[in-house]
Order: C-alpha cells, then structure tokens, then sequence
C-alpha cells in the first residue's frame, strides 16, 4: 500500500467575526464632553485638540485632599509642575490649596509668576543652578537637596547668613517589589543618609528641617508607601538621636497611579487603579502609629500629580485615512516532520486587520509608549468593534498609538476622543512634523476657554536666526 505524497501543513488564522460579531463588546462613544458637543470643539477650535474638564480637576482634588486630611492632621498637597504646567490648570489647583512642587528653575520660575510665594515652594531635582539656588535661599523656599555637591554649594551660600538654612534630604529607599529610584537623593537603606546628617548637624550654617521620598511612579501597590512610610519615620528618629532638631516634616512625594492602562495590564484601570482612600491610609495610618505617643506629628507633604490631573484630560483628534494593516505569512521550524523525517516547518498564512490613521501622533501622546488611551468614537456606532491599529500622522513606522484597539467602522473626517491623557502629554509634547494644538478648559458653568492658542509657522521660528551669508 503506497503512502499519500507529504503536504507541509498550513496554519489559517480563525476569525471568529461572523460567529460572534459582539465578541469585543458593544461600540461605546463619547459624543460630548462635560455637556460640550466634541464636534462643535473640533469646528470651533480645530483638530487636534486637547480638551480639560475644569469639573473633574477640583472634584479629584477634593477627592484626594479628603482622602489624606480625614486621616492626618497637618497635610499639604503641593502641585507637581512638571505632570501639566499650563498657568491655567496650575491656577485650578491653586486655588484648591495647593502649593507648588517644581524639578528646575524654569518651573520655579513659573510658580512664582503664579503668585505663588518662595516659602511655599518645594524646589526638588538633580541640577539646582547657583543663580537658582541663591534665589531659593533668599526666598526660604524648601529646597530639598538632591547630592553632596548641591549640599556643598549651599554650604558655601550660607556662609555669612545671620540664620542657618532649612534644608530637606531626599531619600531612596527600597520598598519591595518595586525598581529604586537610585538616580535621585540619598542612600536611606545602607546608611548614606545618616552619614549626611552627621554632616549637616556639624555644619552650623545649615539646619535639616524635613525629608522627602519620592518611591516611583504609577505606584499600584498602596503596601509599598506602607514600607517607605515605616522607613522614613525610622529615619526621621535617628536623624534626631544624632542630634538634628525635630523633623518639621516629611514629604511623601507622588507616584500614585489615575485610570490609565498600562501596556499588557491584565484588568481594566477600573479594576486595578487602588482609590486614593487606600494611597492614604498606607502613609497616615503607618505615619501616626509609628511616631513616638505625645509628640505633635511632622507635617505631610504630598506632591500630587498624574492621579489629580490625568482624567480630567481629553484629545479630540480626526480620522484622516482608512487602512488594511497586512502581516506576512511566517513559517515556524519544527525539530521533525509528521512522518519523523527531518525537520519540518509550518506555514502562519497572511491575515490584515483594519488600521486608521490620526491626525495625533505620538509627538503629542507621548504617554502612549506605556499606556494605552481609551479612544472612542465621537458619534454612536451600531456596528461591532474590531480589533483596529491606530496610527499617528507622522512619518515614521514607530507612531502607534494603539496596536489594537476595539473601534467600530469608522471613516475619514469621523471624531474620535482619547482619554485618560491629562498627565505629561502637554508638557512633553513636541513641534515634530506638526504644530502643537490648541488646548481648552471648560469651566464649571460649560464656558469653553482657551488655555494655550495653536502653535503656527511665526510662533516656532519667532527664536531662530538666519545668518546674512544665507538670508
């Protein structure tokens, strides 16, 4: 009996579309933002906009301040700059309570323009410039010394002062599962810190009033504040068996998470992202139970960025091309063939799935590289999401906002909103291919205002110098 002649066997992709169109979910949209009709923001302000509900953000500070005053006596939230630094959204929070909490001269620069005094100024990062850290002194701004070269300079800039300086050190500390943040501050697990104390209280120009800690960022687990709490207060009793005076307070930095979704997160950000009730009890409650019974509690320090900020963020963009996004057949070697003759290989067919193009790229969502924005449909859609690859308008091959994102059919010219994205992206955006949008605010009585004009050709060159040899 002859044998059937071999046949490499091929692998088809399945799609499951026809039998179960809804497989994805239904098609949600968002059509309006606050009230306001995204359309009408798009026609009124052009596309791509990024759109802030003035609502959300004082509602999420409410929420947070709450959160952490209801749990601790003497709190302070100061307003991370670098998370979204536009005057408008920095007034907002201001106005809620806020303080400042600025990484460069630049931002320190900003925040007095806002009104907002030297002494309630947190003054962090690497590179503090002489000029800025003279001015920091003179305005008793609390300055939060990164590395002994920085702490030298401010030695030698206290000298004939008729009082020491306050200062504060930041620590890094392991708490855990997560990465250290070892490229800013002081050792506080091997000693490091300790030995600088020592160092300060032998200095009497300088006086230590405060440390800081600032554990990471879209920190999900609220255990691991718990530890760099129990940490810090450790620290903050042996600085004074040293012989430092009372620490006045202790900052507890930011890092807690919004209701983004990072890359290959699992559960949805509604089901992951701790609430800021649990952020605060793992800091007050371990705070108050550790520090010594009869003795007034340090003051907290928060600086509070991405989670007050992030979901009160919008980008409205438009669909300007409709595509087919084709993977190549790929063959996979296997160790024999069926009949144990040698190797054999098998064959992964082509396939395609829908693509659109935006007019966003990643020059403005430049989060997109560790979350995945929500987008949605500025219309309702009866038909089925598909799997769909959103692409930005740039030319390059890396300007992927989404790799699969569940869209209904959708065409040129359509709307479609990207959210959560409030945190980082202005501030990181760039003139890439591009002009930088518009971004508008809408007030709490559904007034729309404008919060940063569009960028045009005038704009970007209005710095640029053509020598006479070229003109």
């Amino acid at each position: 009996m002859s044998r059937l002649p071999y046949t490499r066997p091929t692998v088809q992709r399945l799609n499951a579309g026809p039998v179960n169109p809804f497989r994805l979910g239904t098609s949600p949209s968002c059509s309006e933002i606050d009230g306001v009709s995204v359309e009408s923001l798009a026609n009124d302000f052009g596309s791509p906009l990024f759109v802030f509900s003035e609502k959300a953000l004082r509602e999420k500070y409410r929420e947070a301040h709450r959160a952490f005053s209801r749990r601790y006596p003497d709190v302070q939230f100061a307003w991370s700059y670098k998370t979204n630094y536009l005057n408008a959204i920095c007034h907002v929070f201001h106005q809620e309570g806020s303080i400042a909490e600025v990484v460069s001269g630049f931002e320190y620069e900003k925040a007095r323009g806002n009104g907002i005094p030297g002494n309630q100024i947190i003054f962090n990062g690497p590179y503090k410039q002489l000029h800025e850290l003279q001015r920091a002194i003179d305005e008793q701004a609390m300055i939060q010394v990164d590395n002994l070269d920085e702490l030298l300079t401010i030695t030698n800039l206290a000298k004939g002062r008729s009082e020491p300086v306050a200062i504060a050190l930041r620590v890094f500390l392991s708490t855990g599962d997560h990465t250290v943040w070892s490229k800013f501050g002081f050792n506080g697990d091997n000693g490091e810190v300790m030995q600088v104390v020592r160092r300060i209280i032998a200095t009497p120009q300088l006086r230590l009033q405060g440390l800081h800690c600032h554990i990471g960022t879209f920190i999900l687990e609220p255990d691991f504040y718990r530890i760099a709490a129990k940490k810090m207060v450790g620290l903050a009793l042996e600085a004074e068996s040293l012989g430092a005076p009372p620490i006045r307070y202790l900052n507890m930095g930011g890092g807690f998470a919004s209701h983004a979704r990072l890359h290959l997160q699992y559960l949805a950000a509604e089901h992951s992202t701790p609430s800021l009730d649990r952020y605060a009890e793992a800091i007050c409650d371990t705070i108050t139970q550790l520090w010594p019974a009869g003795r007034t509690l340090p003051k907290l320090y928060l600086e509070t960025g991405r989670a007050l900020v992030d979901d009160a963020g919008y980008l409205i963009s438009s669909v300007v091309a409709v595509k087919k996004r084709h993977t190549e057949a790929s063959t996979i070697h296997t160790a024999m063939s069926a009949y144990g003759k040698g190797g054999g290989a098998v064959t992964i067919a082509a396939s395609s799935k829908n693509a659109l193009v935006l007019d966003a790229g990643v020059n403005l969502l430049y989060t997109a590289t560790w979350y995945q924005p929500r987008i949605l449909p500025a219309r309702p859609c009866l038909d089925a999401p598909t799997a769909t690859t959103v692409y930005g308008c740039l030319c390059m091959n890396i300007d992927v906002i989404r790799e699969e994102a569940p869209l209904p059919s959708l065409t040129t010219g359509d709307r479609v909103v990207m959210h959560p994205v409030g945190a980082y992206n202005v501030t990181q955006s760039m003139q890439f291919i591009t002009y930088r949008p518009a971004v508008v605010l809408i007030g709490e009585d559904q007034q729309v205002h404008v919060i940063k004009k569009r960028e045009d050709l005038s704009y970007v060159q209005e710095l640029e110098l053509v020598p006479s040899h070229l003109a």
